[in-house]
């Protein structure tokens, strides 16, 4: 009973430790953001392009394994035949790389504004304030005495 005891508290400890939960937060947000690329690539991004190319659609490509000849998948499908739609492949390497690219210029770009943002702060901590030379403590860089050890510094 003690090491079902232990083992439940071993449990615990991690399920509530910041790691585990900070995880299951990135996957549900992740799941939703998958929501939101999917529509912005599918709806918004795709149409464009497929306009663009003159609506070509690689899903109908494909090759029969073994005697056959058919004029769509479906047809084949239909007639039992094996088929490789290798087509199908292709439209999802595009999607995959399309994704890829929206979430890496979304991403990027609220990485880059929080770096800006971070060292913006930083610089303007630093021009407004120095270290005490006795304490270490940050102080007004015009001040002439510490506020925390009452040095004087200059």
């Amino acid at each position: 009973m003690e090491r079902v005891k232990r083992t439940f508290k071993e449990f615990k400890d991690f399920a509530v430790k910041g790691d585990a939960l900070s995880l299951a937060i990135g996957v549900v947000i992740g799941g939703a953001f998958k929501g939101v690329i999917d529509s912005l690539v599918n709806d918004i991004i795709m149409p464009p392009i497929s306009f663009l190319t003159a609506k070509i659609d690689f899903s109908n490509l494909f090759f029969v394994l073994g005697n056959g000849n058919y004029d769509t998948y479906e047809r084949a499908k239909e007639a039992g035949a094996i088929v490789i739609r290798y087509g199908t492949f292709f439209n999802q390497i595009i999607i995959f790389l399309i994704t890829a690219f929206v979430i890496f210029i979304t991403i990027n770009k609220f990485q880059q504004m929080v770096i800006k943002k971070s060292a913006e702060e930083e610089e303007t901590k630093k021009k407004t304030t120095k270290k005490c030379k006795f304490c270490l403590n940050e102080i007004p860089l015009k001040a002439t005495k510490c506020g925390y050890c009452t040095s004087s510094v200059k």
